[in-house]
């Protein structure tokens, strides 16, 4: 098979199975890692997929940003049933940390509106408004540039505000997770090195996403599996596959 055909017929296998695996590709077409693994990066170098480790996967899969409110619209049964679980892991009398995401805005609503004493601290202003009267939740807000679409304060003002504070908890999103290297991934690096700032002045960090950002990815790492606690998705560990059970217990990371 010439090159040409082969790299076509990779680009085919793409468009159906969305991502595609080095030693499948080389099984399939009788040839070594070694040049499957040029192939990809030639098809990368066109901008026609983006190698991720072990593979690669479309252009037009990669997540993309959007907005916050939208987010914060799209009320999925997962997002619901995520936030539902985080609550279980707030303690009273707790610093609890809400990084931007919609997951915690719909975890601070809940919180809103019951009797727990708490101080939380958010780069996210939309949480906070939502304490207005409830006097038993005390609210810091780090200060710095707020980013419209994001919705959150991020950059190197709101990271040395972040510094000054301590959490027991920080409570973390992002745009997907390579399950195979561990990656975090965002696609902001204001946003992913704010994040990063949150959880180094947190005692115990939670990775809170649905499941199907698990082998989705983003263009800016800003941590890894290893470093957080656990991951709280809408799914309970016995509904994953065994290959990511085995993953994230070598990661450490429990999921909860």
């Amino acid at each position: 098979m010439f090159l040409d055909e082969r790299l076509e017929k990779i680009l085919e296998i793409l468009s159906k199975e969305k991502k595609v695996k080095v030693n499948d590709l080389a099984h399939k077409f009788k040839v070594s890692e070694v040049i499957i693994r040029k192939d990809l990066k030639r098809l990368e170098i066109e901008g026609k997929l983006r190698r991720t480790h072990g593979g690669a996967i479309l252009l037009k899969e990669l997540v993309h940003t959007i907005a916050l409110e939208d987010r914060i619209i799209n009320r999925t049964k997962q997002k619901e049933k995520i936030a539902e679980k985080i609550i279980s892991h707030i303690k009273e009398k707790e610093v609890i940390f809400f990084d931007v995401s919609s997951i915690n805005y719909m975890v601070a609503e809940r919180l809103s509106k019951i009797d727990k004493s708490l101080k939380i601290i958010t780069n996210m202003p939309s949480i906070a408004a939502l304490f207005n009267k409830n006097s038993q939740i005390e609210i810091i807000i780090a200060g710095g540039d707020y980013h419209k679409e994001i919705g959150g304060i991020i950059g190197s003002e709101a990271i040395n505000n972040i510094s000054r504070y301590n959490a027991d908890k920080a409570f973390i999103g992002c745009a997907g997770i390579d399950i195979d290297t561990g990656r975090v991934m965002n696609f902001d690096a204001n946003d992913g090195n704010t994040k990063r700032k949150i959880m180094d002045i947190s005692g115990q960090n939670f990775l809170v996403t649905e499941s199907k950002k698990i082998n989705e990815t983003g263009s800016f790492n800003f941590s890894n599996l290893k470093e957080f606690t656990g991951i709280i998705t809408e799914k309970n560990k016995l509904e994953y596959s065994n290959d990511i059970r085995k993953k994230l217990s070598e990661d450490d990371t429990d999921i909860l």
